[in-house]
């Protein structure tokens, strides 16, 4: 392990890391609110953290490995969650605890959108801000961006996008060289964020709240600068917008980028994830929207509401036009379910994602058919490829990963003292990088306990880089020479 160099690049990402809260300082003297000190003091001190790292070891010159890859990922996650609390700890309209202030740090890094903070509509504009931008950076991962500036620097970043990027398939790239990839991925996750911006000011937002949610939106966040979030402006049209880019943010960017590249769409109608992720995006939503009707509902209402929050559950995002948790019948499950299957791969969505429950799907069915067939070979399908045994058996094995964490997760939290129904959602919530839940999360995680966010901020760390990333440091394989 080349623990030198591992301490290297972290100095680096906390310097580079240091410079986005500079924009909340803006942000602060624009608006007036007074609150510029605290980003001031989270500068000087995630810089000052980043340069005693990097200083002791500039001059090193080694190859990064597998194995510092993912060392310098869950490294930087926790270190990163702690330095962007800074400014959360220090502003004085907060006055939130070291231990909230890294909770609603790492909800927005990790894009889960849970929160300890209530009043919404009353904080500091550059708070707001910098709560959306947490998210906004996290969306495609800190990592990733900074792969396509490290190489400027002499670090090589194969090893660090192999680690950050989600799902069953690591090495697939877009373009020939890690940097251009990881700076094709941020080009069309920039227009995304423009494109969304510029929707929601049409649609009738202002335009600090157009950034502020395109920020959100793109991301699947769900952070939101007032406490109704996105029901807060009462508008069919911002919530039709919100429908379209939570359903566009979920697709795999790759697709995008080939869209835009190509200026074709037919690669989304060819993808197998692509087809599954609608279908069954198309499907939650009728269940609500027809569960509504059926209790009473009008229609229009119902068909607005239902499809915006099966969508943004669904991806989630964890939006809201109304609260979820006191809708009738079994809605409410229904969609926290919905969660764990999230978006497709190489998306901002959390979950299991879409891919894996389909290779599960026709995985299941294969060993229908070899009951019949007991002798046949039958390969598991994605589209007219065969898909590897390594694959599915990956998948299985993070499935199988996934429930126990999350039984795990589930038992932590009820030992605090949660009901069940509160630490199941609670749980989900967070490792699915959901954020709203049931019980006495439904409005938010103020109420827990600091034992039981901390579980909860494990399980953000463990959903946003996909359970392996972070388990497999714990192996004793793993720190073998």
């Amino acid at each position: 392990m080349n623990f030198p160099v591992v301490q290297r690049i972290l100095g680096l990402l906390l310097m580079i890391f240091s410079l986005t809260m500079l924009p909340p300082i803006l942000i602060s003297l624009l608006f007036g609110d007074g609150e510029w000190f605290a980003f001031v003091e989270g500068f000087g001190i995630t810089l000052a953290a980043g340069l005693l790292f990097w200083l002791p070891v500039r001059n090193l010159q080694k190859e990064l490995r597998l194995r510092d890859g993912f060392l310098v990922v869950a490294s930087f996650w926790t270190v990163l969650g702690t330095a962007g609390a800074a400014p959360l700890f220090f502003a004085d309209s907060l006055n939130l605890s070291f231990t909230d202030a890294a909770f609603e740090s790492m909800s927005g890094l990790t894009t889960t959108g849970a929160t300890v903070i209530s009043q919404l509509d009353g904080l500091p504009a550059s708070v707001l801000y910098y709560r959306q931008q947490l998210q906004w950076l996290g969306g495609m991962g800190i990592i990733v961006l900074a792969v396509a500036v490290l190489p400027m620097l002499g670090v090589g970043g194969m090893q660090l996008y192999r680690a950050e990027t989600p799902g069953p398939v690591k090495d697939t790239k877009l373009t020939p060289r890690i940097t251009e990839t990881a700076k094709a991925l941020w080009y069309v996750y920039l227009a995304f964020t423009l494109t969304c911006m510029l929707a929601y000011r049409i649609a009738g937002m202002s335009w600090f709240d157009a950034l502020c949610h395109a920020f959100s939106t793109v991301a699947i966040g769900g952070f939101s600068t007032h406490d109704a979030s996105i029901g807060y402006f009462d508008s069919t049209a911002i919530d039709v917008v919100a429908i379209v880019f939570m359903f566009l943010a979920g697709i795999n960017f790759s697709l995008h980028f080939f869209a835009w590249r190509y200026v074709s769409i037919k690669h989304y109608f060819e993808d197998p994830e692509f087809r599954a992720y609608s279908l069954f995006l198309v499907a939650i939503s009728a269940v609500v929207v027809a569960t509504l009707v059926y209790s009473g509902r009008p229609f229009l209402d119902a068909l607005v509401n239902g499809t915006f929050q099966a969508v943004s559950i669904a991806t989630t995002t964890g939006f809201a036009t109304e609260e979820f948790a006191n809708w009738p019948l079994s809605l409410p499950v229904l969609l926290i379910f919905a969660s764990f299957v999230g978006g497709s791969a190489g998306s901002t969505a959390g979950g299991i994602k879409v891919i894996r429950w389909l290779l599960i799907y026709k995985q299941g069915v294969r060993e229908i058919a070899r009951l019949v067939h007991p002798s046949a070979e039958i390969p598991v399908k994605l589209g007219s490829k065969a898909v590897p045994y390594r694959v599915v058996d990956a998948v299985w094995g993070f499935f199988s990963v996934y429930m126990i964490v999350f039984a795990i997760m589930m038992l932590a939290m009820m030992f605090t003292g949660l009901d069940q129904v509160t630490a199941f959602s609670a749980v989900a919530a967070t490792l699915n990088n959901l954020g709203p839940g049931l019980g006495d999360v439904a409005n938010g995680f103020m109420s827990l306990s600091d034992t039981a966010k901390w579980v909860a901020v494990a399980g953000m760390l463990l959903g946003r880089l996909e359970i392996f990333t972070l388990l497999v440091l714990i192996t004793p394989m793993f720190w073998r020479p």
